[in-house]
């Protein structure tokens, strides 16, 4: 029997593509969305608003909100640390499907959510008090009709990798930053999923963060890698 080390690519293909992919849809946003309204048309709307599209569910996970560049460089970061830790143990075919299914089960679980939190009364309500330019009404409106706002972002996918490699490498010691301490990787996973589930539930007002789509992704990205271990322990442990 022989061995070859491999030493593993510290960019790998498929996380190097995503990072393109969605720097270059945010440039995209920041450059045309004035003629073009990109934002609008790749956001995930709710399936009860007119505006939502079937392809939303997979074109909000490359598009970020244009007024926030943290957004998009925490989501790449995140993806490109843990990401290409999976990409190499799994390689890029396995890897990019993860990553797409954890995206839509992301998507699945915040369209669920919001249908079930649809309020018809509140639509109705805000529409009289836009037509009578009630600007007071409206911002107070605002903050009960979560449920009509359209979601843009990689996180939820980006969760669904974060709880693979917690899955996978549990005990790797992370640095998470106001933490002195470094915290196991399932221990951090878990502290994340609970402080979403948290933001999801107490519905803060002015909390504008996808929660559901976050724990979609997790739980969605969790279940996938816990079957590929039940059934191809060969390629994963």
């Amino acid at each position: 029997m022989s061995f070859q080390f491999t030493r593993p690519d510290s960019f790998p293909p498929v996380v190097k593509n995503l990072v393109i992919i969605n720097a270059l849809i945010f440039v995209a946003q920041l450059v045309l969305d004035d003629q073009y309204q990109i934002t609008q048309l790749f956001a995930l709307y709710p399936v009860d608003s007119p505006e939502f599209r079937p392809y939303q569910i997979a074109t909000h996970m490359f598009t970020h909100s244009p007024q926030l560049l943290f957004h998009i460089l925490f989501n790449m970061l995140t993806l490109w640390m843990f990401g290409r830790i999976l990409e190499n143990y799994w390689g890029g075919k396995r890897f990019l499907l993860f990553y797409l299914v954890s995206g839509v089960g992301a998507a699945a679980c915040h369209l669920l959510i919001q249908h079930l939190r649809f309020d018809q009364s509140i639509v109705d309500e805000l529409t009289k008090v836009y037509y009578a330019d009630d600007q007071a009404s409206m911002r107070s409106l605002l903050d009960k009709a979560g449920f009509l706002a359209p979601a843009v972002g990689a996180s939820g996918a980006i969760m669904g990798v974060m709880a693979a490699f917690a899955y996978t490498f549990p005990n790797t010691e992370l640095y998470i930053m106001f933490i002195p301490f470094p915290v196991k990787a399932k221990w951090a996973v878990i502290g994340l999923a609970c402080v979403d589930l948290f933001g999801g539930v107490a519905s803060i007002s002015g909390d504008n963060i996808a929660h559901f789509a976050h724990l979609g992704g997790a739980v969605t990205g969790f279940l996938l890698v816990l079957y590929w271990n039940k059934t191809n322990r060969q390629s994963l442990y």
